[in-house]
């Protein structure tokens, strides 16, 4: 093939191999969609989509290629195709991972418990050190030294972690937060200096608690991931709870047990918040100064449940306790010495 023919084929060639390619992803995009759709991995749509464009421009760049190939052309536009070539497989594969790390981290956004900053905050931190790598893989590939550049890094980077250092702690506890979950938004928890609420927010660097008192206390995530806390809504919400009671030494305890576990299973029935399925159980325990100690364990659906069961409980068995003429021990305080 003469010169003159070669630029007069050579761009047909390269425009019958481009659109030759492209058929080919479309072809293959269309049967991959659908083997996507069929199965259980719901990132196949994801990868699809995350390759589309980068696909094309790597198909441009072949045709790029061929075209050089097919043509004498001096060697500094050999040279300045060839490192454009390398230009764009090196943008593709960060085009590719970039958007696929975006679609990701939307995806699984709903389930994590991070706030929208926070959110918005770790995919651009993400995308950044792509678009980082990928330009230091391009420099490197066409001659360009980047050992000065990673040392000007790692030196700022020193620089910026002793700087920012309680941050990072912070935003790290975060990540730890949201990937084991020993907390979740809307879990009611008691941390290890009692502070005792529920979570409304975790955030990069803090998570909100709202107290029982509607205040709201803002904990920095390292004191969080480093407490030892309750979690009252793990492994479930339902509670069991308990009253304290006590009946006097002359009580004939038989009665007192029967009196009260009728009460109770009576009273419970009526209060909302109350596992009913649970039948509440009486134990005595402990013989205490004005009487024996017994203790009425019952089941609530959640923690702040509880203390109005209780209410409830106390006044019914009260009532009760008076209509059978069982008495309520009272203390009176120690006796003077004669």
């Amino acid at each position: 093939m003469t010169s003159s023919h070669s630029y007069l084929y050579a761009p047909a060639i390269v425009v019958s191999w481009v659109l030759a390619l492209w058929i080919v992803k479309r072809v293959a995009a269309r049967r991959l969609t659908k083997w996507a759709a069929g199965s259980a991995k719901h990132w196949g749509n994801t990868i699809i989509d995350s390759f589309s464009f980068p696909a094309n421009l790597l198909i441009l760049a072949s045709g790029l290629a061929l075209l050089t190939s097919l043509l004498s052309l001096p060697k500094d536009i050999h040279r300045m195709i060839a490192i454009s070539f390398q230009g764009c497989f090196v943008l593709a594969i960060a085009l590719f991972l970039d958007s696929f790390v975006k679609m990701l981290v939307d995806q699984y956004a709903s389930q994590s418990i991070f706030n929208k900053v926070s959110h918005g905050l770790m995919k651009g931190l993400l995308r950044g050190f792509i678009i980082v790598v990928g330009v230091l893989i391009f420099l490197d590939m066409i001659g360009i030294s980047i050992t000065p550049i990673l040392a000007s890094l790692g030196i700022g980077s020193v620089a910026v972690a002793l700087a920012l250092q309680d941050t990072l702690s912070n935003f790290f506890a975060g990540l730890y937060v949201t990937i084991d979950k020993p907390v979740r938004v809307g879990d009611l928890i008691r941390l290890e200096s009692g502070n005792e609420g529920v979570v409304t927010e975790v955030g990069w660097r803090s998570t909100r608690i709202r107290t029982l008192t509607n205040n709201v206390v803002i904990i920095p995530n390292t004191k969080l991931t480093s407490s030892v806390l309750t979690n009252y809504d793990l492994p479930n919400k339902e509670i069991i709870a308990t009253l304290e009671a006590r009946a006097p030494y002359t009580s004939d305890l038989e009665r007192v047990e029967r009196v009260t576990r009728e009460a109770a299973k009576e009273a419970l029935l009526k209060i909302s918040g109350v596992v009913r399925e649970f039948d509440p159980v009486v134990n005595f325990h402990t013989f205490g100064d004005t009487g024996v100690g017994f203790t009425i364990v019952f089941k609530a659906k959640d923690f702040p449940a509880q203390g109005p069961i209780k209410h409830e409980l106390i006044k019914s068995l009260h009532a009760r306790y008076q209509k059978e003429g069982i008495q309520i021990p009272t203390y009176i305080g120690p006796r003077p010495l004669v």
